[in-house]
């Protein structure tokens, strides 16, 4: 399911997207028409608008939208919303001004979901503080992770530290309790929601420090907080009071209705 400015979308009007593929979006799991971290989504969504186009984008505009395509769906599903602009031109991204809002269901899975098995990639994300469209580089990570028989990437700067997986942020349990590593990475919503509760501190993490941590997570909208079990060769706990914890404190954030 798909609509362009609340209509359905065609074929044509996908093509800017598909052929620059610049843009940017968000996407939030919806849980009976609530979704944790609402004005934070949205809040993105305006503040990337601005970074990306130069222009100013209505939220409410934005959660309307959202609320016609969740419809009386039931449960729970994931919506992205993709702002780009459909008169763009490859020559001319100076000329990208006029947001559009593309909004697209899925299903959700169940969570919690099953521990991840990670490989380290020497990768950095462009923009990284946006959450963009230009997501060739990170799947390519992905790939190389999957076809080692992987199930995602965990990038690693060329100083050797750690800063976020493919589609996620990272967090660590050491001895000090929980750390998101300092690097630039993608400020996560679920991220965001979790450093609210509890006690959390951001650090350098290297690899090899990474490795050596009590236990390691990663987090973003769709999956909430879900274990890694390895990092590279190294296996990682995936049974900690404190993931329980985590677990706990996301799935109860009460969420914002549409």
């Amino acid at each position: 399911m798909a609509t362009l400015n609340g209509r359905p979308v065609t074929p044509d009007a996908l093509l800017t997207l598909a052929l620059t593929n610049f843009g940017h979006f968000t996407s939030m799991r919806v849980d009976d028409h609530r979704v944790r971290g609402l004005d934070l989504h949205l809040a993105r969504l305006v503040r990337d608008c601005r970074t990306v186009m130069g222009a100013e984008l209505d939220p409410e505009r934005v959660r309307s939208y959202v609320r016609q395509a969740a419809g009386d769906l039931a449960g729970s599903f994931v919506v992205r919303v993709t702002i780009f602009d459909p008169a763009v031109e490859m020559a001319h991204p100076d000329k990208a001004n006029n947001p559009s809002v593309l909004v697209t269901v899925r299903p959700a899975g169940d969570l919690p979901m099953p521990p991840l098995r990670v490989k380290s990639v020497r990768y950095e994300r462009d923009v990284p503080a946006v959450k963009h469209a230009g997501l060739f580089g990170a799947l390519h990570a992905r790939r190389s992770a999957l076809l080692d028989g992987y199930d995602d990437a965990l990038f690693v700067g060329p100083d050797d530290h750690v800063s976020e997986g493919g589609t996620w942020n990272v967090g660590f349990i050491g001895e000090d309790g929980v750390v998101w590593p300092k690097a630039d990475v993608l400020p996560g919503v679920t991220m965001a929601l979790l450093q609210q509760t509890g006690q959390h501190h951001t650090a350098p993490v290297t690899l090899a420090e990474a490795q050596g941590m009590h236990a390691a997570f990663a987090t973003n909208t769709t999956i909430g907080v879900r274990a890694l079990s390895t990092i590279d060769d190294v296996p990682m706990a995936t049974e900690h009071p404190t993931l329980t914890q985590l677990r706990d404190a996301y799935l109860a954030v009460p969420g914002e209705r549409l």
